[in-house]
């Protein structure tokens, strides 16, 4: 069978991060040291070879970049330097970039002028809705000189309009992420002859491996670490979209009292979620400044303004309660106006295009495994039934 090559691959690769690959003499050392590769897996040294052998077509069919935790074992003790876990990360970087049919994710992973740019045109939109419209933000707040006394966000940003937006920001999530993904099974289920109930059967994996990333638990030493740190962010941030996205109507109250901002119990889950992101994304930066871990020898833009954005929106969130607990009116809504600011930006680029999509393609992957195991085993199953019926 015939299969189109592309030997200039690995340059297309290097504005991902992947530049090292040519240094690799395909020795097999990071397979062998890999605790994750194995059987029908054997991940760095064959993606690495497709690389060098320019069969792209082959690797965007490929689930292996994803079965890669990157505890960066394979590059310690690489002999030629070739930085196999950096490799499988640019790998996850382009696959990424095809997955998605609007452009954007190559933008974002090879310009760091177009990623902020991005970030910042959604921002400067927040603002915007804030100052310019009337009857919405400071225009509502003019018509209402009460809530500049007090703390009055319904008449700052009523909770029925806000509401309304943050229903729109999941439909938005949910439409690019599902095409995305669905577009990821496409290439990587391609040509198998896989009956439907072994879809249905390993949906259970989709959703453990969703929820827990369990199969990081296999690396050894040190490289557990990034998991629990990584489990404890994505409950956190879990929590904090659950809160904002479908629970804003009891999460923002007001008294009506003498103290119009009053706290309520639901609060409880937005102080976890939120020192858990402060937390963790202050671990991960510090390491990632201190360069302690092999996956943080060489942060791309993308992990570091991941981060920072997932920190600022925390440290915001923390902020605009106290302010609003304290009834400062001003520096509420200001606060209020920053917040928004950096999270919208945050989930519309980064979610569906940028760092955050790892989050759905990486389970994905581990599903399309389990699904492709149970096709095998109904296949060599088959024939032993056949036979056992007709005798």
């Amino acid at each position: 069978m015939s299969e189109r090559v592309s030997p200039g691959f690995y340059s297309e690769l290097a504005p991902f991060g992947g530049g090292t690959v040519t240094r690799c003499f395909n020795c097999g050392n990071c397979t062998a040291i890999c605790e994750l590769s194995g059987g029908e897996s054997a991940f760095p040294q064959r993606v690495i070879r497709m690389i060098q052998l320019g069969q792209q077509q082959r690797l965007l069919a490929s689930a292996e970049p994803w079965l890669c935790y990157y505890c960066g074992r394979c590059s310690e003790t690489c002999p030629r330097d070739a930085q196999p876990g950096e490799v499988m990360m640019a790998v996850r970087r382009w696959l990424t970039s095809r997955y998605d049919l609007t452009g954007l994710s190559r933008r974002l992973y090879t310009s760091v002028a177009w990623e902020l740019g991005l970030l910042a045109f959604v921002a400067l939109f927040v603002v915007a809705l804030f100052t310019i419209p009337s009857g919405f933000g400071f225009r509502l707040l003019a018509q209402h000189p009460e809530a500049q006394a007090t703390v009055m966000l319904q008449h700052f940003a009523p909770k029925a309009v806000v509401h309304r937006g943050d229903l729109i920001l999941a439909a938005f999530l949910a439409f690019f992420l599902l095409i995305n993904a669905a577009r990821m099974l496409f290439f990587v289920m391609a040509g198998e002859k896989v009956p439907l109930g072994a879809y249905l059967s390993r949906l259970k994996e989709l959703v453990i491996h969703l929820l827990t990333q369990k199969s990081w638990r296999k690396c050894e030493g040190e490289a557990r670490r990034p998991w629990i740190r990584h489990l404890l962010l994505v409950t956190g941030y879990g929590t904090m979209f659950v809160l904002v996205i479908f629970f804003l109507p009891w999460f923002q109250v007001e008294s009506g009292g003498a103290r119009a901002a009053s706290w309520h119990w639901s609060a409880l889950f937005g102080y976890y979620g939120s020192l858990i992101l402060l937390g963790a994304t202050s671990w991960m930066m510090v390491d990632r400044f201190r360069k302690r871990a092999p996956l943080d020898h060489f942060s791309h833009s993308t992990d570091w303004l991941f981060l920072v954005l997932l920190f600022l929106t925390a440290l915001t969130g923390v902020a605009l309660h106290v302010f609003r607990l304290g009834d400062w009116p001003m520096a509420t809504y200001v606060t209020y106006v920053v917040h928004l600011a950096i999270a919208v930006p945050m989930l519309v680029v980064e979610v569906p295009f940028g760092k955050w999509a790892h989050l759905a393609y990486r389970p994905l992957a581990q599903y399309a495994e389990a699904v492709k195991a149970r096709a095998r085993e109904v296949r060599a199953t088959a024939p032993a039934l056949v036979a056992g019926l007709g005798s």
